[in-house]
């Protein structure tokens, strides 16, 4: 369980609204598991290690493998002990650990995520604007897992590339077609005149 118990409501409300925003953004390609509040719905680990993080991103195929982890903090639990206690366990799991901070702990969670050697794949920021929440990505890590990718037959390119030549080499063939017939018809033309002359 997070070292942070109890949010400030607002907060709570907030860093639930958040969930399931990228529940919905992440469905499109996965099948995503939430854990809002004190919800334990979806899992990863077993065991003693069994932890809840706030999304997990599971392959849509039977496998339903794990993709990615997915925590969603908020300004009071941007600190040391939630990095302790959370983000280096997701960091060693073998899938992409993302990130979600409000953009003034940007800093700061750079800071812990070095201290305690977590290695994030994805920081993002998200900033408030009316009742929109904005998101941007502001680290990318080239050494984090990358998400294994499902095997999905892939459909044949359109057959472009014959229907360009064709246009080009069109042209060409008339052109010698019509010179060909032209030396045919000068050929025939000369032994005629020879023959008026004589």
């Amino acid at each position: 369980m997070s070292p942070i118990l109890v949010r400030p409501v607002r907060e709570q409300l907030e860093h639930d609204r958040i969930i399931r925003l990228l529940q919905a953004k992440y469905r499109r390609k996965f099948e995503v598991g939430i854990n809002p509040g004190a919800e334990q719905n979806t899992a990863v680990g077993t065991g003693t290690s069994t932890m809840f993080p706030d999304l997990v991103l599971l392959s849509p195929d039977r496998g339903h493998r794990l993709q990615g982890v997915i925590e969603v903090e908020t300004g009071e639990s941007v600190n040391h002990l939630e990095a302790l206690s959370q983000w280096t366990h997701f960091a060693k799991l073998r899938a992409p650990f993302h990130l979600y901070v409000p953009a003034g702990m940007v800093d700061v969670a750079r800071r812990l995520c070095e201290e305690n050697q977590s290695n994030v794949a994805e920081i993002w920021s998200y900033h408030t604007i009316g009742d929109q929440i904005r998101f941007t990505m502001v680290h990318r890590s080239r050494e984090a897992p990358s998400a294994p990718r499902p095997r999905t037959p892939q459909p044949a390119p359109p057959p472009r590339r014959k229907a360009e030549a064709k246009p080009q080499s069109a042209p060409q063939r008339p052109v010698k077609k019509a010179a060909k017939g032209a030396t045919r018809a000068a050929k025939s033309a000369k032994p005629a005149r020879v023959q008026k002359r004589k």
